[in-house]
């Protein structure tokens, strides 16, 4: 596995991270925890060293996780979490006070089982504290030694340019992917500007892009899926058109869809390493195997032809989520 750098700070992670997120949360019901312990050191005994977690996920059962996981690895792995929930919990109110910026560092170093957190994101900007604020009491934890670097999460331009003139941001995390390329009007030109690397989630569109999703498909009720409008059974109807050019590509390349869609991120820049998220052993070997897909300037042109000919339908977000983002 080849490596990336995040930031201007040196922060090295393999050129994939995993996202964790539905080892336990947001896809249905959590998984085997034993089953999960043994997928994620697979991951690392397969060179992956990036590990996407949040103590909302759970709430704090993935931390949890991770934390009892990765214990054996730890000089050998990066792991991200988050901050910016009230108690943790994604369906309440965004808080990032300093106060609870400060409470949730000292309990996710508990549940993660670690002296540093490696990489600190705010989940979602708090429109109630100055970023300013937020920045200069994650500043203080770093100066503590209890952080590392500092990261936004679905954070806009402004954002971005007012927490790092106070505390360098290592790292930016939003959703990006060839059905989703808002990120390439603002927030990329900003980031390669400030040094700042971009860690794109749903990087195979929350698993639409593998190709094994249609209209016909059935979320568990609890699949966050089951509220999003790009995931109702006519928008993926509407979308399979953009399978159909992964698809056209993965066969002249003997790879598939999903790992088209994962070569196509890493083309864009140096700078940017996905978190595919998984659940199967299977799914992460295909995904590792990704980062060997090479995709010439003669592809790149031909995927970015038949993209502009596709129209998306469908909002990522619900309404009432999607006010939380890009501030």
């Amino acid at each position: 596995m080849k490596n990336r750098i995040l930031g201007t700070n040196g922060l090295q992670v393999s050129a994939m991270g995993l996202g964790c997120m539905g080892m336990s949360f947001g896809y249905g019901h959590a998984q085997d925890k034993k089953e999960m312990i043994a997928l994620l050191h697979a991951a690392v005994e397969k060179g992956i060293t990036f590990f996407d977690t949040a103590e909302c996920y759970g709430p704090f059962t993935n931390e949890e996780l991770l934390g009892e996981a990765l214990a054996p690895f730890r000089n050998k792995v990066v792991i991200a979490t988050k901050f910016g929930f009230q108690n943790g919990d994604s369906t309440k109110g965004l808080d990032s006070s300093p106060a609870s910026i400060r409470a949730v560092a000292e309990a996710s170093l508990k549940r993660l089982n670690v002296e540093s957190i490696d990489l600190f994101y705010q989940h979602r900007v708090d429109p109630n504290v100055p970023m300013e604020e937020v920045a200069g009491t994650v500043k203080e934890l770093i100066q503590e030694g209890k952080v590392k670097h500092f990261g936004l999460s679905e954070a806009g331009v402004k954002s971005i340019r007012s927490a790092h003139a106070v505390q360098p941001v290592t790292a930016v995390q939003s959703e990006y992917s060839l059905w989703w390329r808002e990120p390439e009007l603002e927030l990329l030109p900003a980031l390669e500007e400030l040094g700042i690397g971009f860690v794109p989630f749903s990087p195979l569109g929350k698993g639409f892009l593998t190709g094994k999703i249609d209209e016909n498909t059935k979320f568990e009720k609890s699949d966050f899926r089951n509220i999003v409008p790009r995931f109702s059974a006519e928008a993926r109807k509407a979308n399979q058109a953009m399978v159909e050019l992964l698809n056209t590509i993965a066969t002249g390349k003997n790879a598939t869809p999903a790992q088209i869609a994962l070569a196509w991120l890493w083309a864009q820049k140096s700078w940017i390493v996905p978190i595919p998220g998984t659940t199967k052993l299977h799914r992460l070997e295909e995904n590792i195997a990704a980062t060997e897909v090479i995709l010439s300037t003669d592809d790149l042109q031909q995927i970015e032809k038949a993209a502009q000919q596709i129209q998306i339908i469908g909002a990522r977000y619900p309404e009432h989520l999607q006010k939380r983002v890009g501030k």
